[in-house]
């Protein structure tokens, strides 16, 4: 009976350890402290900087809250569910495959169960616009708060939809 239980459970984190590595990697650009703890990290804004994966050319920038203390340092804090998002041309645009209308296209745990900061790439092809919107979830009830950008491509590049 050990045995069988085993393989949905490997199985299941074999699926996560890809999903996780499919996605795009944020770098840190910078943080400031919003307040001291004695023990253990400050609680802080991080600033990250991710490249759309299928979009050549364009970089998000993301800021969000992460909570210090024991639980921060430790990774048993759970982040605000509060994010802001700035998307930019930062070179020429080239999009690498067709895109789909809607594509969630960067996610990060914000506690230890259930709670995920998420971007989703969306297409506005009559204005020839990609669209990005950061918001959190929980597996039951996400946050409305989310925050949106929008980086408009050159007519001359149409953007090839799936």
């Amino acid at each position: 009976m050990t045995h069988r239980s085993a393989l949905p459970c490997a199985l299941l984190g074999f699926g996560l350890s890809l999903a996780i590595a499919a996605s795009a990697h944020a770098e840190v650009v910078g943080d400031v402290d919003t307040a001291f703890k004695l023990i253990g990290p400050d609680h802080k804004i991080v600033v990250e900087a991710y490249d759309d994966p299928k979009v050549t050319g364009v970089t998000c920038y993301v800021s969000r809250a992460k909570t210090g203390g024991i639980k921060g340092a430790v990774g048993l804090a759970e982040d605000k569910a509060e994010a802001s998002i700035a998307c930019r041309q930062v070179g020429p645009v080239t999009v690498t495959q067709p895109l789909p209308k809607r594509e969630e296209v960067y996610s990060e745990r914000l506690s230890i169960l259930f709670k995920r900061l998420r971007v989703v790439r969306m297409v506005d092809p009559k204005r020839n616009t990609l669209v990005y919107l950061t918001y959190s979830d929980l597996l039951i009830d996400g946050s409305p708060k989310n925050s949106i950008t929008a980086v408009a491509i050159d007519r001359g590049t149409p953007i090839p939809l799936k």
